[in-house]
This record gives structure tokens, C-alpha cells and sequence, in this order.
């Protein structure tokens, strides 16, 4: 029985996927801001007005989604400003560099990875670290992540997996599912061991890249 929707991957790095749910779940994450200029009509879109008509004054300060605040940023004209979301802040960066492992990322924000690296669209002096922390705060807390995926078999896994972003609960799915299927295995329920979707994936990527 063939599925009735194939699972599409997240985009990589400062790139969205388009067909995948859930970038498109992170592009409404909303990023702090402030209007550097009048936006005429955007009241309504934004909560701050009651007509359709209604535009936001210079100098307002905003909750903006991600995927309207990368429209409107423009370096040249200054249309709106963006701010850092605390959990990338350099209070926060200090936190994850002592112990990643201690912090409750989807707590801090579901999408911790992919709402980061989309950050670096906009030019930030703190780039280079937020870009560096995000990749310590994967390494850091990857091998607890795999090492509980195939530790928990036959279990709940419900506490495990409730301090983590979307990427590192699929990585958990994918561990889980490489225990159940060796399980099966070794008990000759399966016939044999077959690569996971991600590795599938992986190789199917690279092919293109090598055909293009």
C-alpha cells in the first residue's frame, strides 16, 4: 500500500524547501523588528490595525514572519530592521557553549536549527557566532540524541524526545527506527536490514549533484 503523502526534507542551511512542511511551519516563526520606513497596508497582515487599508508608521516596532521579513529586507532601502530572537543572543550562545544539553529547545523555539540558520539572510555583525553555535549545539547534543534512540526500545519515548527541536526528533525517529528494524531482524521477523529514508535521501541527492 503506497503512502498518501511522502515525508519532503527541510531545506539546507540559509536555503527553504518549499514542498517541505515543515519549513514552511518555520517561515512563520516571527522574528522582533522595526519599521525603518512607512509600510503602506501591511496593518492588518502585521496585528496592528483593523482595516485593510491601514499602514504601519516608521519606527514602529514589530512581530514579523519570517517569510514576510525576508521580502521586505533590503539592505539599500531600509525598508525594516530585524532583531535577534533571544535564544540566539549572546546571553543565550554563552548558555550553549557551558551545556547544550541543559536547554529545552522546543521550549526556546521548535525549529532552533533551521530558524537560525535562516537568520543568517540578514547582515548581523554576530552572524559568524550565531552560525558557529548552532553547529557546536548540534555536535554537542547529537550523540545523546542517537545514544537514547537506541536505548528506548519497546518504551515511551515521550519524555525523551519533549526537550527537542523538529531536525533532532526526526534524527530520534530515524535512530528508532534502525533499533526496531535490527530487532526484528535478529529475531528473523525481517529479511533483511534495509538503509533508512534519510540515508536513501542522502544518496539519491548526491547522484543529482553528480548527473548535474
Amino acid at each position: 500500500m503506497s503512502e498518501a503523502y511522502f515525508p519532503v526534507g527541510p531545506g539546507l542551511g540559509t536555503e527553504e524547501n518549499f514542498l517541505s512542511l515543515d519549513d514552511i511551519l518555520m517561515s512563520q516563526e516571527k522574528l522582533p523588528g522595526r519599521a525603518e520606513s512607512s509600510l503602506p497596508r501591511l496593518a492588518v497582515l502585521l496585528g496592528q490595525g483593523a482595516g485593510s487599508a491601514e499602514s504601519i508608521p516608521e519606527g514602529s516596532k514589530l512581530e514579523i514572519p519570517l517569510w514576510l521579513a525576508k521580502g521586505l529586507h533590503d539592505s539599500k532601502r531600509r525598508i525594516i530592521s530585524v532583531e535577534l530572537p533571544k535564544i540566539y543572543k549572546e546571553a543565550w550562545r554563552t548558555v550553549f557553549s557551558a551545556d547544550a544539553n541543559v536547554v529545552d529547545l522546543h521550549k526556546m523555539g521548535p525549529y532552533y536549527y533551521g530558524f537560525g540558520s535562516q537568520l543568517l539572510n540578514f547582515e548581523n555583525p554576530e552572524n559568524p557566532e550565531i552560525a558557529q553555535t548552532i553547529l557546536q549545539t548540534f555536535v554537542a547534543r547529537f550523540r545523546r540524541i542517537m545514544d537514547s534512540s537506541q536505548n528506548a526500545y519497546n518504551e515511551d519515548t515521550s519524555v525523551l524526545v519533549a526537550r527537542l527541536d523538529q531536525l533532532e526528533r526526526a534524527l530520534f525517529q530515524v535512530g528508532q527506527k534502525g533499533l526496531n528494524d535490527f530487532q526484528s531482524w535478529e529475531k528473523g521477523q525481517a529479511s533483511q536490514i534495509t538503509a533508512s529514508s534519510l540515508v536513501q535521501n542522502y544518496g539519491k541527492r548526491k547522484l543529482t549533484e553528480v548527473d548535474g
